[in-house]
């Protein structure tokens, strides 16, 4: 017996559909065999219709593929074109652009932008699935998702618009910093307007942070405004305003089908932009957990406290990268470890993945396995099997 059949898969209008074109079967020979005491009468019946028993069982399998393919056209049309990520914010899983068909796969392109929830974004490709390019190493992989920087900067504008990026410092290791007395030396001014009052720290980005993604490495700048609130018989009266401009790298990994990661930070720049107590001497200000003390040196390029330093051996860590990383970077990195699901179909899983940064791209090379749980009839009888799961959005395994 033979069987063959045409498909035709298209994008329409950001989901795929899938048509059979052409399917037919063709039975060169069946052999039925009875048993049994009145066999010999069957069989010769069986005999003599055999031909029409053959083109009954050629018809049966073509009409069975065609209502296979129609099934699965309906799953692939069925799947959702948005993926809610949280209460603000979806991924568009629409595709776009025609596929790519090669020898043995088929590279998909989807839109790929965090958008907020309600809203519309227009057809850009920024994810990709299809075989692994040849930058990943080891041996072949089943499966290749590459995504675009683009997709991580469309995530930090929409957090960034929706005023997700806002903190108010009032705790910090050390919180006698959180009081002017503990910026006498530095900030005299400060502590003569308002002597013993306690403050805050009001932390906001000025813009939306930039990650560029090059080749082995991920950075990621941060542009942020500190405002320096005194708290004085129940009011809150920003003094001060400092432009800060942090620099970090970043790195990624697999966890399970999230693609997680984390951030460090390399270096910072700090500027005055308004003061309402005067002028501010930002170098003190930089290193004010060291200067606090009256004797200070450098080392390392940081300022320290020179009778600390030589009984640790160690620097103590300045008021405003105290703030950085014990604040800013574990709220971004408890976020950042939880990572977002990359584009895998339900009830599969990667296996040996392996990541690799290029100009601009992130790719993950994997293999998949289907899930222990899974049963693989749910795909074309189950819609629940793919709704509100960004897993769902389909790619082709070899």
């Amino acid at each position: 017996m033979e069987v063959g059949l045409t498909l035709g898969l298209e994008n329409r209008g950001g989901s795929l559909e899938l048509t059979l074109m052409e399917c037919g079967c063709y039975v060169k020979d069946i052999t039925i065999t009875l048993d049994g005491g009145a066999s010999w009468l069957y069989q010769g019946i069986l005999d003599a219709f055999e031909a029409q028993i053959g083109s009954a069982v050629e018809n049966a399998i073509t009409q069975k593929l065609g209502e296979g393919v129609s099934k699965l056209d309906s799953f692939l049309q069925a799947l959702p074109k948005e993926i809610e990520v949280d209460d603000t914010a979806s991924l568009n899983v629409t595709f776009v652009n025609e596929l790519s068909l090669r020898n043995s796969s088929i590279g998909l392109e989807i839109n790929g932008l965090f958008i907020r929830n309600g809203n519309d974004a227009g057809p850009k490709n920024y994810i990709k699935t299809s075989l692994p390019s040849d930058s990943c190493t080891g041996p072949s992989k089943m499966l290749g998702i590459s995504l675009d920087e683009a997709v991580f900067n469309s995530a930090s504008d929409l957090y960034y618009n929706a005023k997700f990026m806002q903190w108010i410092v009032n705790e910090i290791p050390d919180q006698s910093l959180l009081n002017t007395a503990g910026w006498r030396f530095i900030v005299p001014q400060l502590y003569k307007k308002y002597p013993n009052d306690d403050m805050n720290l009001n932390i906001s980005l000025s813009s939306p942070p930039v990650i560029r993604i090059s080749s082995n490495d991920i950075d990621a700048t941060v542009y942020a405004d500190l405002i320096i609130d005194v708290l004085e018989a129940g009011d809150v009266i920003p003094v001060a305003c400092i432009s800060l401009v942090f620099h970090g790298s970043g790195s990624v990994k697999i966890v399970k089908n999230n693609l997680a990661g984390s951030l460090k930070l390399n270096d910072f720049s700090m500027q005055l932009k308004w003061s309402n107590i005067g002028n501010l001497r930002m170098f003190l200000i930089q290193y004010l957990g060291d200067f606090r003390g009256g004797n200070a040196v450098l080392r390392n390029g940081l300022a320290t406290n020179r009778s600390q330093s030589a009984q640790t051996g160690i620097s103590k860590m300045p008021v405003m990268w105290t703030i950085i990383e014990t604040v800013f970077l574990p709220y971004a990195n408890s976020h950042l470890a939880k990572g977002f699901p990359l584009p895998i179909i339900h009830g599969f899983t990667l296996q040996n993945a392996e990541i690799v940064c290029s100009n601009a791209i992130i790719e993950v090379c994997s293999d998949v396995t289907l899930t222990d749980s899974f049963d693989l009839r749910q795909l074309l009888v189950s819609r629940s099997a793919f709704s509100y799961s960004f897993q769902d959005v389909p790619v082709i395994a070899r």
